[in-house]
């Protein structure tokens, strides 16, 4: 079957839509923004109608470029957020998104409900994380009951879109592992767990593997956006997961980084592991019989663009750009200045959505060069961190591939080699990210390509950066004194 492929991944700051043709070539692209609300410190909000009104856009635009000869589509997005739907399918309160930390009392009630840690990661080989989608559930559940009484189901934010695309409720395996209710060695939702919440399972959409047909495009979605009537949308993947299938990992070996908002490290398996202390993120990959091991630092790219939203109010016209350029005249090590980045708390390699940001080791030498090269360092000496903590785990770490926004910075790519030790690969083909991913799903769900290992084929190494030896020796004595900064920090918490 030929075709185009659409991928859609609704990102936090915007929705991205590619079309791949037969031969795996992204042949055009649209993307479209929407805001983003901090109701109150530590909260993180979107409006769904915003994200549909933006994906509407975008999807038009590339059926106008590809002249309506859509095939198939495929889905991803911002993992964990929580869209509260009522029995006719309307949205009760704006979306609770990855990044919000205010069900931390929630996370706690999990654990307390089945008799410790060791019994929750026994139920879904995950800790319950205050980013996941249950804890905001139990939230709505405590503080807004009149809005829980009405919610029928819970989707994540891709899964909304499905929804309005085809009138379905589902979603994939590795999107709802992320829901830290789903059983993540059987690949379905944990009825203990959720017996022991007293939440009803129904609350729950259907969990299909990623290259499955979820539902095919309505007449009335058809109508808003070009596709042809009943073009199929297959179940897709949550973006932390399928951004690294997206850099070709589907097979053990090869370690992916994303520098993006995010820091991502993923890496794939062909059995469940053990998740020992619930310090990482088991996913169900993007393939039958595949799992993604995968730690995340909150605050990578994130911590580069509030570094610059700052330097604004000096340099009206700063970018991320300017901190680049300022971050390469000061010399590796930041001439001792530290930069812990856990400006949003953390979630990897520190479960604690607590934790707080901080400049440490500064005195009178130290200029702006000097913090835009320590927020750049911090963030990726946090990296090596969880790169560790997956060592110790058993997971490879030595081949790396690397992809996601600050990447195209040859000072991120460079840094990040001498901060790990060891050679990091810029990849093409999977530039495109997780939309590229979504495209590919669908391929393999409509027949183009047998499955998501042989359509991944297009994706190729296009550069490698070797570490500076001299630079790497500066880096390991930073990364010892970074180690010890968050939990001196810690002590100085108020009770």
């Amino acid at each position: 079957m030929s075709g185009h492929w659409l991928g859609v991944d609704l990102g936090t700051s915007g929705v991205k839509v590619v079309a791949v043709d037969d031969s795996g070539d992204v042949v055009a692209t649209h993307t479209c923004s929407y805001p983003l609300q901090t109701p109150r410190p530590g909260w993180t909000e979107q409006r769904p109608d915003d994200w549909w009104d933006a994906t509407l856009e975008a999807v038009r635009a590339v059926v106008v470029a590809v002249d309506g000869a859509v095939t198939g589509i495929g889905l991803s997005g911002q993992m964990h957020g929580m869209v509260a739907l009522d029995r006719h399918g309307e949205v009760l309160r704006p979306a609770i998104l990855w990044n919000d930390n205010r069900n931390a009392a929630e996370c706690e009630l999990q654990v307390e409900r089945v008799g410790g840690l060791d019994a929750l990661v026994g139920l879904t080989n995950n800790a319950a994380l205050p980013g996941y989608t249950l804890g905001k559930i139990l939230w709505l559940r405590r503080h807004e009951p009149d809005v829980f009484e009405r919610t029928e189901v819970v989707l994540n934010p891709k899964d909304f879109l499905r929804l309005r695309l085809t009138g379905e409720r589902a979603t994939d395996v590795s999107d709802a592992s992320g829901f830290g209710a789903l059983d993540v060695r059987r690949r379905r939702w944990s009825s203990d767990l959720m017996a022991a919440l007293e939440l009803s399972e129904s609350l729950l959409p259907p969990v299909l593997e990623s290259d499955a047909t979820a539902g095919r495009v309505t007449p009335e979605a058809a109508a808003l956006t070009g596709l042809p009537v009943g073009t199929p949308v297959v179940a897709g993947g949550g973006d932390s997961v399928l951004q690294t299938t997206s850099m070709g990992i589907v097979s053990p070996g090869t370690l992916g980084i994303t520098l993006g908002t995010a820091g991502i490290l993923g890496a794939a398996t062909e059995s469940c592991p053990d998740n020992a202390g619930g310090r990482l993120q088991i996913s169900c990959g993007n393939e039958a019989g595949r799992w993604h091991v995968m730690g995340v630092a909150l605050s990578t790219g994130g911590a580069l663009q509030w570094w610059t939203n700052a330097l604004r109010a000096l340099v009206p016209d700063a970018g991320n750009a300017t901190v680049t350029e300022l971050a390469n005249r000061s010399p590796v090590g930041a001439r001792g200045l530290r930069f812990l980045p856990y400006l949003v708390g953390e979630r990897a390699p520190h479960v604690d959505p607590d934790a707080r940001a901080g400049f440490v080791g500064l005195d009178l030498s130290h200029d702006l060069t000097d913090f835009s090269r320590a927020v750049l360092e911090g963030a990726l000496l946090n990296l090596r961190e969880i790169r560790d903590v997956m060592a110790d785990a058993g997971v490879a770490t030595d081949d790396v591939r690397i992809s996601g926004g600050a990447s195209a910075y040859p000072v991120w790519r460079q840094t990040l080699a001498d901060v790990l030790g060891t050679p990091v690969h810029l990849v093409t083909g999977g530039e495109h990210g997780a939309a590229y991913g979504a495209a590919l799903l669908a391929g393999v769900g409509g027949g183009r390509w047998a499955h998501l290992s042989e359509a991944l084929g297009y994706v190729v190494v296009a550069e490698r950066v070797s570490p500076d030896p001299a630079a790497a020796a500066v880096h390991d004595a930073s990364y010892a004194e970074f180690r010890r900064i968050y939990p001196a920090l810690s002590t100085l918490r108020t009770p």
